[in-house]
């Protein structure tokens, strides 16, 4: 109860108003001991159903070491994300990494500042593509937007890095059930929010809402569905972004947040990550659905990400770019719909 006191004591000193959604009837996504997707039953994709597809499978993976320079990247602009345009700025880090910046307001998105997505340092997926920026030299970071706690989201380094430099300002905002393994690895609990889908938080002239997505969580062996997974809404004043995180495709979900948030700016949308298709189809989209989701969220524009960084899955680390300019094709939409950056490259966004 008094902790409960202190985190209210906080929101209104911030000037800030948390909406919680209704806990009065349990939410269907909610079930004993975790969550579950709503509309899609999915056979078991955990760590050792991977590794048997990995590596006793027929699919055959791309060798991403030998093929990165099919990703592009450019040298990162410091000066311009120390001193960002007067309009909405974005730049693409690598993966789902982005850093958000307008109104002097800087938000980063599942950031991964380790060489491996991988709970040790010297096995597991390994980034084929180099940094492009000495993370120390990121401007302050306001907020910070997890997704999910698998680790190519939710990567710990970056968040003491983060929380470190920030001199413990920066505020993390989490699914439901990360709380406690961000305050494991030190940063102090009144930085934390968890978010269930739908609740949102009021900032002045910031808006942070969780919003559904269609994926799963684990960190271990035994832990699969124990903490929750989201997509999430961010207004800043006149420019609205969704950050879709990691996800599968469903005709129900994104249609709704199109529908309640009448559309965004831009939406940052994964286009990598979804070979072999039978196996990964589930959880991870294509380009072809990632332009649905694109349409069914009501984005004016959006950037593709979640591909170019690590290799997760078989596709060559191109082959995402050549299936989303293939889908806009076959749909005779504009290229500069549905677009994808230069790792390092920063853009600002016309509304």
């Amino acid at each position: 109860m008094k902790f409960l006191l202190i985190i209210v004591l906080l929101l209104f000193s911030l000037g800030c108003t948390l909406s919680v959604a209704s806990t009065a009837d349990k939410p269907a996504h909610h079930i004993d001991g975790g969550y579950k997707n709503l509309h899609v039953e999915a056979p078991d994709k955990g760590f050792f159903a991977f590794m048997q597809m990995r590596f006793l499978g027929e699919d055959k993976w791309a060798d991403h070491q030998t093929l990165a320079a099919q990703v592009p990247v450019v040298p990162i602009n410091i000066p311009l994300l120390q001193q960002p345009s007067q309009r909405p700025q974005t730049t693409w880090l690598g993966h789902s990494t982005f850093l958000v910046q307008y109104q002097g307001i800087n938000i980063l998105t599942d950031p991964i500042f380790s060489d491996r997505a991988s709970p040790i340092s010297f096995a597991g997926p390994k980034r084929y593509t180099p940094h492009v920026i000495d993370y120390a030299k990121l401007p302050k970071i306001d907020f910070v937007i997890i997704s999910h706690n698998h680790y190519d989201h939710l990567d710990t380094l970056s968040l003491q890095k983060l929380d470190q430099w920030s001199e413990k300002s920066t505020q993390f905002y989490v699914p439901l059930g990360l709380k406690a393994l961000l305050v494991e690895q030190g940063i102090h609990e009144v930085n934390v929010l968890e978010f269930d889908w739908w609740d949102k938080i009021n900032i002045d002239k910031l808006s942070i809402q969780a919003m559904p997505a269609q994926h799963w969580s684990a960190r271990g062996l035994f832990d699969s569905f124990d903490t929750l997974w989201a997509s999430w809404s961010i207004h800043i004043d006149d420019f609205s972004l969704w950050f879709a995180g990691d996800t599968g495709y469903n005709p129900v979900q994104f249609k709704e947040i199109g529908e309640y948030t009448k559309g965004f700016d831009l939406a940052l949308i994964p286009i990598g990550a979804y070979a072999p298709r039978w196996f990964m189809q589930y959880y991870h989209i294509n380009p072809v659905e990632a332009l649905k989701i694109h349409q069914d969220v009501q984005a004016k524009q959006s950037i593709g990400m979640h591909w170019g960084t690590f290799p997760l899955t078989a596709e060559e680390p191109g082959a995402p770019v050549i299936g989303l300019n293939a889908a806009l094709e076959a749909q005779n939409m504009p290229t500069d719909e549905f677009i994808t950056l230069a790792i390092g490259q920063t853009i600002t966004i016309d509304r």
